[in-house]
C-alpha cells in the first residue's frame, strides 16, 4: 500500500488492463503514470449549508465554513440547533445521531453529550481498518509518553479457522496510568471489533482492564485483548 500525499490525478484513461492515471505534485513537479485495475474516486465532504439563509438568520459559521455549536449544539441564536455534518466534529453517519441524541436530551433537561475522540471510523475495505482515539503521530506531537501493543491476526485462532489472518490489533496507551488513549485495527472484522475499544475507552479504561476481561475463544476480539495485553506488559499467546 503506498500513499502519495500532496498529489493529483490529472487524467485518467480506461484501457484493456484496467486504468492508466497521470498524477503529479499538486505544487508542481515531475509527471507519473500509474496503473491499476480499478480508481475509485474520492472527493471529500463539506457541510450542505448554502442556500439556508443563514447569514441572514445570523447565525455564524466557523472558519471551516460549518455552523458555529456552542457545547449544546445551540447557534449563535439562541433557539436554534445544529448537529452531524454542518457541525464540527467527524463527518460520520453514527456520530451525526448521537450529536441528535445528546442535543434533544439537552433540549428536554437532561445532560446530553458526545465525546468526538470517541467515535469511531471504519473503512469498509478488505480487510477493514477501523480505529478510535489517537494516533501515535498526535501523541507525539502533544509530548503524551504512551505504551504499544500489537497482536496479529495470524496468532488468533479464530481468524485461522477463517482463513482471515491479514492485518493486527494496536492498543497505544498512556505510560503512566496505563489509560487506552488509541485503538487502531486492520483485519476481517474490524468495524465490529471497534466497538469493544470504544466502550472501554469511554470508561477510561486501562490496557490491563481490557486484557482482564474474559472474552470467549475462539473469538477475534482475543487479537483485542492480547494487544491490550501487549501494552499493558506482555501478551499470553505470543
Amino acid at each position: 500500500m503506498k500513499f502519495r500525499l500532496g498529489s493529483k490525478v490529472t487524467k485518467a484513461e480506461t484501457t484493456n488492463a484496467g486504468v492508466t492515471l497521470t498524477v503529479e505534485p499538486a505544487k508542481g513537479g515531475a509527471v507519473e503514470t500509474v496503473e491499476a485495475d480499478i480508481v475509485l474516486v474520492c472527493i471529500g465532504r463539506r457541510p450542505a449549508v448554502e442556500g439556508l439563509g443563514l447569514d441572514k438568520a445570523g447565525i455564524k459559521l466557523t472558519p471551516r465554513g460549518r455552523i458555529e455549536v456552542d457545547a449544546h449544539f445551540q447557534t449563535s441564536v439562541p433557539g436554534v440547533y445544529a448537529i452531524g455534518d454542518v457541525i464540527d466534529g467527524p463527518m460520520l453517519a453514527h456520530k451525526a445521531s448521537e450529536d441528535g441524541v445528546a442535543c434533544v436530551e439537552t433540549l428536554a433537561g437532561q445532560k446530553g453529550h458526545v465525546d468526538w475522540n470517541l467515535v469511531p471510523s471504519v473503512i469498509y475495505t478488505q480487510p477493514e481498518v477501523a480505529w478510535v482515539g489517537k494516533t501515535e503521530e498526535q501523541l507525539k506531537a502533544a509530548g503524551t509518553a504512551y505504551k504499544v501493543g500489537k497482536y496479529p491476526f495470524t496468532a488468533d485462532p479464530r481468524s485461522r479457522a477463517n482463513a482471515a489472518t491479514e492485518g493486527l490489533v494496536k492498543v497505544l496507551a498512556d505510560k503512566a496510568t496505563d489509560q487506552v488513549l488509541g485503538v487502531h485495527i486492520i483485519g476481517a472484522e474490524a468495524g465490529t471489533m471497534i466497538a469493544e475499544a470504544v466502550l472501554a475507552m469511554e470508561f477510561s479504561a486501562s490496557a490491563e482492564d481490557i486484557g482482564r476481561v474474559c472474552h470467549a475463544h475462539p473469538t477475534v476480539n482475543e487479537a483485542l485483548k492480547e494487544a491490550a495485553l501487549a501494552a499493558w506488559e506482555k501478551p499470553i499467546h505470543l
